[in-house]
């Protein structure tokens, strides 16, 4: 591994004891003289200073290169390498819901995912309102059809005769014909476009999403119980670094009549903090690659869901579409044999056909004559 100070040391894997010495890779050289030569990279140098005061350094510098958000780490800006997106040009979900976002009142903070549930049970609303509106149409439909159907009926202008009473019986006759057109249209708008949308993704969906928020959730949990161990941790050091530096100087300058076997329990003991805080460091490392890849697999599956959902209305808004378009022709030809009809209406013939049913004599009154 390298410090953020750019010196690097080495970690057993096994016993996570680490080093600033390089072990030895000859088959012929046991491992195990890397614990008992130096277990920590907070012995002593040559020189007799304290190593472990300079990886303490390191740890505060590398803790100094990260942003904490609600347990989480983040590299501050403009720090350590530029991060690229998951899935460039998608904008997928994976990719932009990492930190948690503050609501308008900036009381509290609602988690990413979160925001990504939101957005499902949102749309699982929006679907509903949708059928709604399609049911407020069916009733129109309705409506418009019974009406139609009894107007139909009327007995208004029952007594015109000749081709225009012809085209007139017809225009009502279409009436009929079209309440029957409307109605088949209501049936079909229940059946083909309400029904689907209300049906679509029933009660199950909300619990799947439950558990999908109580399981990303329980690993935030975890989280920030590993985040606790780093921060207790990093303070253990810190008090044994200060307890250690403090002997070493009084030692030093004589104000002491602790024993080089005091200092060296004391570097004992520094050494345990800094091997604890390191084991804290990787569990949380571990927790939250976890839950970096929960996190990038359960956001794709929403993002999926979501993409399902927006075609699937899409599909049967545009039937809605289709059967208006259908309602359109059959009406427009019920029209068309009243249009027919109006077109040969002819006064003359009316004239005529009524004349000669209607007619109280063709001889014409004459002059008297004295």
């Amino acid at each position: 591994y390298t410090s953020p100070e750019g010196l690097r040391y080495y970690v057993n894997s096994s016993s996570k004891e680490t080093t600033w010495r390089r072990p030895s890779s000859s088959a012929e050289a046991p491992q195990s003289p890397l614990a008992r030569h130096n277990p920590s990279p907070y012995g002593k140098t040559e020189s007799g200073t304290s190593e472990f005061g300079h990886c303490y350094r390191s740890y505060l510098s590398f803790f100094s290169f990260l942003l904490q958000i609600n347990c989480v780490t983040f590299p501050l800006p403009g720090e350590g390498p530029e991060q690229q997106l998951l899935k460039p040009n998608e904008w997928s979900y994976c990719d932009y819901f990492w930190t948690d976002k503050k609501d308008p009142q900036g009381t509290t903070s609602v988690a990413g995912f979160e925001v990504l549930l939101q957005k499902q049970l949102k749309g699982k609303q929006m679907q509903k309102e949708m059928a709604e509106f399609i049911h407020e149409r069916i009733k129109i439909e309705e409506e418009y059809a019974k009406n139609l159907s009894k107007l139909s009926l009327s007995p208004l202008a029952v007594q015109e005769e000749g081709t225009l009473g012809e085209a007139w019986t017809q225009l009502k006759k279409s009436l009929h014909d079209e309440a029957e057109v409307h109605l088949k249209f209501s049936n079909k708008l229940h059946s083909e476009v309400e029904k689907p949308l209300l049906t679509f993704r029933g009660d199950n969906f909300k619990k799947d999403l439950k558990k999908y928020d109580h399981h990303i959730a329980d690993l935030r949990k975890q989280l920030a119980s590993r985040y606790a161990g780093v921060e207790k941790a990093r303070k253990a050091l810190a008090d044994r670094q200060k307890d250690l530096e403090v002997k070493t100087q009084q030692l030093e300058i004589k104000l002491s009549n602790k024993t080089e076997e005091d200092i060296k329990k004391a570097r004992r003991k520094s050494t345990q903090a800094g091997d604890d805080l390191m084991r804290c460091v990787d569990l949380y490392n571990q927790t939250q690659s976890k839950w970096f890849e929960e996190m990038v697999t359960t956001s794709m599956e929403l993002e999926k869901l979501e993409v399902e959902r927006i075609e699937w209305i899409q599909q049967h808004l545009r039937q809605y579409t289709t059967l208006r378009h259908e309602t359109d022709m059959f009406n427009q030809s019920m029209v068309e044999p009243v249009d027919q009809l109006l077109q040969n209406v002819d006064p003359a013939k009316d004239r005529e056909l009524w004349v000669k049913e209607n007619n109280t004599g063709e001889v014409r009154p004459v002059d008297m004559d004295i």
